[in-house]
Order: C-alpha cells, then sequence, then structure tokens
C-alpha cells in the first residue's frame, strides 16, 4: 500500500517584474547634445540630421534622459546670453 502525503511546504515562487533597459553597441561613449529645440523635434519627425551646439552632426532617436550631457555642449550653452535662441 502506498500512501501519498500532500506537500506543505518546500519552495515558493516569486515573480518579479524587470525593466530592462536595453543598451546598444557605443552606447557608453553616447551623450544628449544641446541643439535648438524646434530643430530637434523636426529632426525627429523627418530623420535628417542636426548639428549640435559643440559641432555633432547626428540624427536624434533616442530618448537623451539615458545620456549625460556632453560637456562641450553644456561649456557652450552656459556662455550663451539668456533669451530666445533660434
Amino acid at each position: 500500500m502506498s500512501e501519498t502525503i500532500p506537500s506543505t511546504g518546500g519552495a515558493a515562487t516569486i515573480e518579479r517584474e524587470q525593466q530592462e533597459q536595453l543598451v546598444e553597441p557605443g552606447d557608453h561613449e553616447r551623450f544628449s547634445h544641446y541643439a535648438p529645440k524646434a530643430k530637434i523635434m523636426e529632426a525627429m519627425v523627418t530623420g535628417t540630421p542636426i548639428v549640435a551646439l559643440c559641432g555633432k552632426v547626428w540624427v536624434p532617436t533616442r530618448d537623451p534622459e539615458r545620456f549625460p550631457v556632453c560637456p562641450a555642449c553644456r561649456e557652450i550653452f552656459e556662455t550663451m546670453p539668456e533669451g530666445p535662441q533660434e
């Protein structure tokens, strides 16, 4: 005769939600650059390259919050007069 004993202990499965932030090759050397906001929006829609304050030419496609601000752009921006810029 065999007897089955119900399991009362053991391991429990804990589900955890993970948010993965994909990193593409070269992301470790990427910066967020300063450029006129209207130009950035236009470039994101049309896919045309723009020029940052530091002179870098690129097509904005990624979330700028993921990267540190370009030191050269920041330095140039801080020396600019305040007020509307085009």
